[in-house]
């Protein structure tokens, strides 16, 4: 099977020769473990399964105010503390509950094609992506602030309405230029979860982001492509909301927030879970032979009949032992 077959094969929850898995670096960890291994490229030698392009509003930096960084719709992030690759927001854009006076920005359709040529062409036999960042309520927030996006769920449901729609209406632009390209799915990324239940309620998800994230859904449905969604958290009590929308791929999935075994039971004839591989305790602190061994485990539970993408919790961060990521490596290359 090629990568790409292998990772279809799984969604389809058909039995594979072994799990597809996909491993992505944060930049602190990728230059530690390359100045380890002497070797820039040495990610390019693990054999992931899925490349992605993915649009979260280009950035451009601020000079002469180092490290500072602005992207297209006019918010400001602060790269200099210890996050490099995402940074802090620096103030907000939309100060009041209203979208007068602000204009989404306009599209840099010409880089985004090159963007999706690129992924085309250098993606080899691999699954391919296309994705947003920020894709709903993460972009709503980092314009309005999360604390106050909260707040007018409650106060000002008029204008959440409008800007959710504003921004689907945005993403709905980039995702039909997406589907002109060879592409196997779409992946979205929003984070709605806190380590116990969701950051607004069920309540507030299924009022304000259930009905948006299915008109995003069902234009990548009608293409005939696979839906992948990302969220960190807990989000178990609306899985079956996501099912019934339509979503394919659920990522990241994060074991010290999930019994897997219930899980697996309880949704895997209809999910497919990519993560599973903790980057909160298993890969920072356990030796090389316990993070191997619980690979193994995680694998045989989570990989049966297919619906599973092996995969870390999140972009390694830079607290992880290049031991513990080389047995990571291994394990998923060597599955027996």
């Amino acid at each position: 099977m090629t990568r790409r077959e292998r990772v279809i094969a799984a969604v389809s929850h058909k039995k594979t020769d072994f799990v597809p898995y996909n491993i992505s670096f944060t930049q602190q960890e990728h230059k530690k473990v390359a100045d380890y291994l002497q070797d820039q490229d040495f990610d390019k030698k693990i054999g992931n399964h899925i490349c992605v392009t993915c649009y979260n509003g280009y950035l451009y930096e601020i000079t002469p105010k180092k490290g500072y960084w602005k992207d297209d719709f006019g918010v400001v992030w602060n790269r200099n503390g210890v996050d490099k690759d995402i940074g802090v927001i620096d103030g907000y854009v939309l100060k009041e509950p209203s979208l007068r006076g602000y204009r989404f920005p306009e599209l840099d359709e010409k880089r985004m094609r090159a963007d999706f040529e690129f992924l085309i062409k250098s993606s080899e036999d691999m699954f391919k992506f296309g994705s947003i960042g920020f894709s709903l309520y993460e972009r709503a927030w980092t314009l309005r602030g999360m604390e106050n996006l909260l707040m007018d769920m409650v106060a000002e449901p008029q204008f959440v309405d409008e800007l959710l729609e504003a921004v689907v209406d945005y993403n709905l632009r980039i995702i039909d230029i997406a589907l002109e390209y060879d592409i196997d799915g779409f992946h979205f990324g929003d984070d709605w979860g806190q380590q116990r239940g969701l950051i607004m309620g069920p309540c507030y998800w299924r009022r304000y982001i259930k009905p948006h994230l299915a008109k995003m859904y069902e234009r990548v449905k009608s293409k005939g492509k696979i839906v992948s969604q990302h969220s960190c958290g807990d989000i178990e009590e609306i899985f079956p909301d996501l099912i019934e929308i339509g979503l394919d791929i659920y990522q990241t999935f994060q074991p010290e927030i999930y019994d897997i075994k219930k899980i697996k039971r309880e949704f895997g004839n209809h999910l497919t879970f990519w993560g599973g591989i903790s980057t909160q305790k298993l890969l920072p602190f356990a030796s090389p032979e316990e993070v191997k061994k619980t690979v193994r485990e995680t694998i045989s539970i989570m990989g049966e009949n297919g619906g599973y993408i092996a995969a870390p919790t999140h972009d390694l961060p830079g607290d992880i032992p290049v031991e513990n990521v080389l047995a990571l490596i291994e394990a998923f290359q060597n599955q027996a």
